[in-house]
């Protein structure tokens, strides 16, 4: 049975609770057509014993959720994008406080890690770290946001035909020159999730705590 949810957190959402002490909360960001229930058998094989917070994406593109608008693929609405970014940071912080948890991980899949990597360089006090799956740069910022020491694991697909290999190396590079511990792995894979994912991502939050 689901742990009682809060519903007047602003999002629809899944909490699961901590079953092992000290282990990472993991913030679980789904990819365009997912919703709270996606990541969450994911979550639980990469870190196992972990609180895991796992919301639904409010946009509806040809009626699937997504965290943001995009005008076209790969076009992000950058207004629509950041205030989405400050809204699902916002709900972050009021779950924190309702389920007692400490800052967590985001684990994000494709829309999901974009408007994670936005959540870090917007409000880099809502996330302990990030695994950023099939991630591409959501945008520049004015200003860099302070990420000094901030651990990031970005798993890049070599044939995903959506985030190019610029885009990746980008991220990279821009999370890297914000401070963050910044590792990034390219698979020999597509768009899509593979073992090799998991095993890897399972690794980094192990080490995490």
């Amino acid at each position: 049975m689901n742990a009682p949810q809060h519903p007047d957190l602003g999002f629809i959402h899944r909490f699961e609770p901590a079953t092992t002490p000290g282990r990472p909360p993991l913030l679980l960001l789904h990819g365009t057509g997912g919703d709270e229930n996606d990541l969450v058998p994911l979550g639980a094989r990469m870190s196992p014993g972990s609180a895991l917070l796992s919301p639904r994406g409010k946009v509806r593109e040809n009626g699937m959720p997504r965290f943001f608008r995009r005008l076209a693929e790969g076009v992000f609405d950058l207004d629509d994008l950041k205030a989405r970014t400050h809204e699902l940071a916002d709900f972050v912080a009021q779950a924190r406080a309702a389920y007692a948890l400490e800052q967590p991980i985001a684990v994000g899949f494709s829309n999901g890690a974009n408007i994670a990597a936005a959540m870090m360089l917007l409000r880099p006090e809502a996330l302990a770290g990030a695994v950023l799956m099939r991630a591409t740069v959501p945008f520049t910022p004015d200003e860099p946001a302070d990420l000094r020491g901030v651990p990031v694991l970005i798993l890049a697909g070599s044939a995903d035909p959506l985030v190019s290999v610029d885009s990746r190396s980008a991220l990279a590079a821009l999370l890297s020159g914000a401070g963050a511990d910044v590792s990034a792995v390219t698979i020999d894979a597509g768009h899509g999730l593979t073992p090799r994912d998991i095993a890897l991502a399972s690794r980094w939050l192990a080490e995490r705590g």
